[in-house]
């Protein structure tokens, strides 16, 4: 079965349900067309098909590779020689800024671009992604020296960009990080320490790597107001910028892990002769502000990681399950003679089958969506519109990281199951693509702390005026359409979940000082309610946006008004097809996946901390 990429519903999210004419109005995407947008996006999922698919399976097999005696990494060379097309083609810089070699394009269509191209491989797109966040912190923090060093040799993926928050002792808690940097005296700093499970750490897909190292300078507080940033080269810069000697940055050998073989995960060692310079970029002590933007910023690229890997297998799943003979139908349980028929004609294959296509769509449309507020977030000229959209980005980023990856990990694991025996077998992709998953749940911060970040920080944004907000703009949505003739029924399930989530909010809050254990305890399956509704409403809204489009073609064929009719016609029209199979889906998650709210609330109003009280 051929990978293909679902360029209708991303077609749906971008050009029904989002309105890109707004991005035309901002100055920075004004000498674009909506016809740039759609040949930008065709271009880059015929390279995702074309290109980068045919490579997954064999860096798989192949792996990254570590070579004790010279301390190097390899890539497989199938990315190697992939990632040279990939960069001068500037898909490398596809949203960044033109002033630095980027193409400037809006991070909605980047977004989708993104999609293909990660579906497509997950682990190729790991070292463009990282250079990418990589140079932007440097254009947002750094110097205008530190910019023209750095920012287009990155854009164009000429070098490479790493982030190194981990170490040995300093996973998730990096304020306990070890590593230091001491004053040189020469406008440079000294880097020492150990790095771990750093991604894209060390390759050959280009000499020089540029990797941005958290670490304390001599003398400043333990934690995290004691952390600073630091770019430390690869290889030393010579004054004419180009590369010089190496810079004492080692690497001292690469993971053997579950998934993502092709990816090097590296240790980095540095300054193990006392020669490593980086240099301060930003605020001495305010290291974490500036590799926040680069971590929110990959935590929505590892959503799409995430929805990416289960959209492929839901497209391999759906194909499987159409030619798979096996069975009869249900009807005929009792005829040996009956005919055997396609394993989707089972009702629980369909079951999964619907299962994964919702979780999938529903978390295309939040990383879509957010991406889409995070383009006005930042080129509005309108200061309080930035605003509003910057703090709904912050309120929905946790849950593009978390609930996405999640929702991934189950939808490849449905798909495992809907091949069966064949599905965990390599001669099909799924089992890679369930193994590739898992990973996303871990790192940019586990899922776990993107549940602390949601109830602990982003609910109480501003005196909660953000989480208030929020629910203002879906009281309205629900008061507009809980009457609807399709889908009124699933608004009021909506509404219903709309108030256990205050409800659970305000039982969070009231606890403040005085149990403060029970909230993080519960924290994991508040994202998930609070995922859940917002879901709920993306893909309610495009039911809604379908019912309209779906009638309009029932009418011009004169079947709005005939069952029969309109059951054929709907079997005649792939786009009356693909516009029932929305209501569908919306009315799926409402009814299937989203009551997991109440039994959530349930679980929150028992007050059972039994999970705490266990000797273990």
């Amino acid at each position: 079965m051929a990978f293909r990429v679902d360029r209708r519903d991303m077609d749906f999210i971008l050009k029904e349900q989002l309105d890109l004419n707004k991005l035309l109005s901002f100055d920075a995407f004004k000498d674009f067309s909506l016809d740039d947008f759609d040949m930008t996006i065709t271009e880059g999922i015929r390279l995702a098909v074309e290109k980068v698919a045919p490579t997954n399976k064999e860096a798989d097999r192949i792996g990254a590779q570590y070579d004790k005696a010279t301390a190097k990494v390899t890539a497989p060379q199938c990315h190697v020689d992939l990632y040279k097309e990939y960069c001068e083609n500037g898909w490398l810089g596809i949203a960044a800024n033109p002033e630095f070699g980027g193409q400037g394009f809006p991070g909605a269509v980047a977004i989708a671009v993104g999609e293909a191209m990660v579906s497509a491989s997950v682990t190729f797109m790991m070292t463009p992604g990282l250079t990418r966040g990589a140079g932007h912190v440097i254009e947002h923090f750094g110097t205008d020296e530190q910019k023209a060093a750095y920012l287009e040799k990155m854009y164009t993926g000429e070098w490479a960009g790493t982030m190194c928050l981990t170490e040995p002792g300093a996973g998730s808690a990096v304020g306990d990080l070890k590593c230091s940097a001491k004053d040189a005296g020469n406008g440079k700093f000294l880097i020492s320490g150990v790095k771990s499970f750093i991604t894209s750490g060390d390759h050959n897909f280009t000499d020089q790597i540029i990797h941005l190292v958290l670490a304390r300078i001599e003398g400043d507080p333990v934690g995290m107001k004691g952390v600073s940033l630091f770019i430390v080269p690869k290889l030393k810069i010579n004054p004419d910028g180009s590369c010089g000697e190496l810079n004492d940055v080692v690497c001292g050998g690469i993971e053997h892990k579950m998934g993502i073989h092709g990816s090097p995960t590296c240790t980095l060692n540095f300054g193990e002769k006392g020669t490593c310079e980086g240099e301060l970029i930003g605020q001495r002590g305010k290291g974490i502000v500036a590799m926040f933007l680069l971590m929110n910023e990959a935590r929505i690229g590892v959503g799409i990681q995430g929805m990416s890997q289960a959209a492929a297998a839901y497209q391999e799943a759906l194909d499987y399950a159409k030619e798979r003979i096996q069975g009869v139908d249900i009807l005929d349980m009792k005829d040996a003679n009956a005919p055997r028929v396609p394993i989707i004609k089972h009702p629980d294959i369909r079951r999964m089958l619907m299962t994964m296509k919702a979780l999938t769509e529903g978390s295309r449309a939040l990383l879509y969506k957010t991406a889409f507020y995070a383009d006005i977030a930042m080129n509005s000229p309108d200061e309080k519109e930035r605003e509003k959209y910057h703090d709904l980005v912050e309120l929905l980023t946790p849950m593009c990281k978390a609930y996405c990856t999640d929702a991934a990990v189950r939808s490849t694991g449905e798909a495992v199951m809907i091949l069966g025996g064949y599905g965990y077998c390599a001669e099909y992709p799924i089992e890679q693509y369930y193994r590739d998953t898992k990973i996303a749940c871990i790192y940019e911060g586990t899922n776990g702390i993107q549940a602390l970040d949601l109830l602990g920080r982003k609910v109480g944004l501003k005196g909660g005026m953000v989480f208030l907000s929020f629910m203002m703009a879906l009281n309205k949505f629900i008061d507009a359409n809980k009457d609807h003739a399709v889908i009124g029924p699933n608004v009021k399930t909506l509404a219903e979940a709309r108030d256990k989530l205050a409800a659970s909010v305000a039982k969070f809050q009231s606890l403040g000082k005085k149990d403060p254990y029970y909230p993080v305890l519960c924290a994991t399956p508040f994202l998930e309610m609070f995922s859940e509704v917002v879901v709920t409403q993306l893909l309610l809204e495009q039911a809604l946006i379908a019912g309209d489009k779906l009638g309009a073609i029932l009418a011009e064929k004169g079947a709005a008004d005939d069952a029969d009719k309109k059951k054929a016609a709907i079997a005649e029209s792939s786009e009356a097809a693909f516009y029932h199979n929305k209501i569908c889906t919306a009315a799926f998650y409402a009814s299937q996946i989203l009551p997991g709210v109440f039994a959530k609330h349930y679980s929150f109003e028992t007050g059972d901390k039994s999970a705490l009280d266990v000797v273990l």
